[in-house]
């Protein structure tokens, strides 16, 4: 069971908290030392608080937003939503110290989020791919990991799917480059059976699949994935970016021009029915 204590880690949510937190502060022109006077805490304190490395309670936030002059009624809510947010242990934290901290904060936002929009030009997503697709990816990605972890790595993967069997799953919409449908992972049979769960999931009202085709030449994202979630309030639009060392999440409004790229690539991309007829026709390949 995921602790309840103070998490051990600056959690994405910790340090959106902080963010706005020093925002209101430096609105107010009031030093750390100041605030800690305020609160009897040290300025060193504030100052974890606003790293999101020491997550503070919400009668503290509570506190601070009369002490900084914050009235309006939903900016109040939102906070001390987010201050609660922060201490609310998931599912994902039974991962923590399997996987990278990044990721559990990705499924953190993956559970949250009430539209997904990915553009994926390697492997497919996650979300997307059955156990053996899944095993055979992360056996080439990491040739370290022993057994037990790979099935961790996957039991995490499949768990994360459940978002799609919600009564009320969220809005998905899938851009893959054609070059990942034509990479062989895992072997033919592999494929042949992952490439009838992407058609069956397409199906769904929530799911929607389009191929970007060799055909369309260049495109709006060379540098590679992306992931665009939609969340409800407090929590911003945020971009997503994975790299071999991490990743960078990326807050509206800078994520406004990522979310055009995004357009660029639907707009290129064939209509979901031409994707279906194509990836059938792989499958009649293979």
């Amino acid at each position: 069971m995921a602790s309840i204590g103070r998490p051990k880690r600056a959690t994405l949510r910790a340090r959106w908290l902080g963010e706005k937190l020093r925002t209101l502060r430096d609105a107010n022109g009031v030093k750390l030392d100041e605030v800690g006077e305020f609160l009897k805490r040290s300025a060193g304190t504030i100052s974890r608080f606003e790293s999101g490395m020491y997550p503070i309670r919400s009668s503290e936030v509570l506190a601070l937003l009369d002490f900084y002059g914050v009235s309006d009624a939903k900016q109040r809510k939102n906070m001390l939503h987010l201050a609660d947010a922060v201490w609310q242990p998931g599912w994902w934290d039974g991962y923590t110290g399997e996987v990278e901290d990044w990721f559990i904060d990705f499924v953190w936002v993956e559970e949250l989020a009430t539209e997904q929009l990915l553009f994926d030009n390697t492997v497919l997503p996650g979300l997307l791919q059955t156990r053996e697709y899944a095993r055979a990816v992360m056996v080439a990605d990491d040739r370290t990991a022993t057994a037990a972890q790979i099935d961790r790595w996957i039991e995490l993967r499949m768990a994360r799917q459940a978002i799609l069997d919600r009564d009320d799953p969220p809005t998905l919409r899938s851009v893959l480059d054609e070059a990942v449908l034509r990479r062989q992972v895992g072997g033919p049979e592999v494929m042949r059976t992952q490439m009838r769960h992407l058609l069956e999931m397409s199906e769904r009202d929530a799911i929607t699949v389009r191929v970007l085709p060799f055909r369309a030449g260049a495109h709006a994202s060379p540098t590679g994935p992306f992931n665009l979630f939609t969340m409800a309030d407090p929590y911003p639009e945020v971009a997503y970016v994975e790299t071999l060392k991490g990743a960078l999440y990326i807050e509206s409004p800078d994520s406004e021009s990522i979310a055009r790229r995004y357009d660029r690539l639907w707009e290129a991309s064939m209509s979901p029915t031409e994707s279906a007829e194509f990836i059938s026709g792989l499958i009649e390949e293979r």
